[in-house]
């Protein structure tokens, strides 16, 4: 079997729902309306799972679904989908530390509901007050798992890693004053973290949050798709 689409501009794997469970997800910057829409079109025909295609401009969503029909648009997540999952019994709390750190939040929320996980989300959760995590603990150790939003320093990672024994995903966000170096300063505390076992991706990558913990869904046995009969 062929497991590549040639479209002249883009080489289509389509072979990945196969293997991971998920079609390619489309990167949207870079790209023009029509090669977003053209890979777009490819992936639907030739899979059967959400098709995702993230950090897409308004203007370039809005002409997007002008083309490929039956699409949504989050406009906070910049986050354009197609066919989402069916829900799977596995529930996602999404922290983040403070108002400033929602978009990357917003994106950690759509794709997560997108790819079919029961996503819960409690913003202004930062350290700076920390009985606002206290005050949500039961919340944050009701999930399967969770995603750790955080810009400045970073500790709300560790902080959450230490309440919960989840897997926790944290994200380190390009917020704050010089020092806070977009992002890195939060990146490399919570590569340092003292909480045992945080998982740590990109600087403001909610996208890569979402799909870690929808590999850690997909390797639970009991996590399976909703009895709808």
């Amino acid at each position: 079997m062929n497991e590549v689409l040639d479209l002249g501009y883009a080489r289509l794997d389509i072979g990945r729902e196969a293997r991971q469970g998920l079609p390619e997800v489309v990167y949207g910057p870079g790209k023009t309306v029509e090669q977003i829409a053209g890979i777009v079109g490819g992936l639907l025909e030739h899979n059967s799972g959400p098709v995702l295609a993230t950090r897409v401009a308004p203007e370039t969503a809005a002409a997007v679904l002008e083309r490929v029909d039956a699409g949504a648009y989050d406009e906070e997540a910049r986050l354009l989908h197609w066919r989402p999952a069916a829900s799977v019994r596995f529930s996602v709390v999404v922290a983040a530390a403070g108002t400033s750190d929602r978009p990357v939040a917003a994106e950690a929320i759509a794709v997560a509901s997108a790819v079919g996980l029961d996503t819960t989300v409690v913003h202004d959760v930062g350290v700076a007050g920390l009985d606002r995590v206290l005050q949500v603990r039961g919340l944050l150790r009701s999930a399967d798992a969770l995603i750790v939003v955080a810009g400045m320093e970073g500790a709300l990672a560790s902080v959450v890693g230490g309440l919960v024994c989840a897997p926790v995903v944290a994200v380190p966000v390009s917020t704050g004053y010089g020092a806070s170096l977009e992002g890195v300063t939060a990146l490399l505390a919570m590569h340092a973290s003292c909480a045992a076992g945080v998982t740590v991706v990109n600087i403001d990558s909610g996208f890569s949050a979402a799909m870690a913990v929808h590999r850690i869904a997909r390797s639970r046995p009991a996590a399976g798709r909703e009895d709808t009969g």
